[in-house]
């Protein structure tokens, strides 16, 4: 009963959803500032609307903070450092071909320049995949996971679970990465926190404050025009 009289003091933004949604953009650095506890709990409690399939709402969300965050993070950057080889629970489909490798690359040199990467720098690179396994410093790191039975059709609901959070974010004044390296190690997820029944994790979302004066978080993207995706016809 308290708990409800707390998020109900909770004032809800005013932001536009069309708003929402030009501003949300993967963050890759953020504040060391802890977001106060009725505000994460209204956050998730509207993201709870998103639509799933005859309304089973099948995604698990393990968020984890403080000492645990630490814990989570301490063992992934080791185990990424040490080339320790990821065992996901789902397969990953990496190799993008034609325009899909073109955009991935587009995106990868717009996020290195601002880095101050070059094409050959080796070690700023390795630099840049330990900083996923730092939560680029986040406060707060989301794991998103479903029951195994679920096939594909299941998996689209938690994306829509996923996007609603993240959109909700950003109109309470947070950023978010979603990262599918956080589908890497999946037993450690499991064994933080004590995880009993067979969810499998999808992938991860870091999320708090941003820190502008973190240079990746300069980095911009372009959208290709509707006519690239979109196809309308009526006849």
């Amino acid at each position: 009963m308290n708990n409800m009289k707390t998020e109900a003091a909770v004032t809800d933004p005013d932001m536009r959803l069309i708003d929402a949604v030009a501003t949300r953009r993967s963050v890759r650095g953020f504040l060391d500032r802890e977001v106060p506890q009725e505000v994460l709990n209204r956050i998730f409690e509207i993201a709870q609307m998103a639509p799933s399939n005859c309304n089973v709402q099948p995604w698990k969300v393990y968020v984890a903070s403080g000492k645990l965050k630490q814990e989570l993070r301490q063992q992934m950057r080791e185990s990424t450092a040490n080339a320790v080889a990821p065992n996901p629970d789902y397969a990953y489909r990496g190799n993008f071909e034609g325009d899909y490798r073109v955009r991935q690359v587009d995106c990868a040199i717009a996020l290195y320049s601002k880095m101050g990467i070059g094409k050959d720098d080796k070690e700023g690179r390795m630099r840049a995949v330990l900083r996923n396994f730092e939560f680029f410093d986040a406060p707060y790191i989301a794991f998103l996971g479903m029951d195994p039975e679920f096939g594909t059709t299941v998996a689209v609901d938690v994306g829509m679970f996923a996007q609603t959070l993240m959109l909700t974010m950003v109109a309470f004044g947070l950023h978010s990465c979603p990262m599918g390296t956080m589908r890497n190690y999946p037993d450690m997820v499991r064994a933080a926190f004590d995880i009993q029944d067979d969810t499998k994790i999808l992938f991860g979302i870091s999320f708090g404050y941003e820190d502008t004066s973190v240079p990746a978080n300069a980095t911009r993207t372009i959208r290709d025009d509707i006519s690239a995706n979109i196809i309308f016809k009526s006849s």
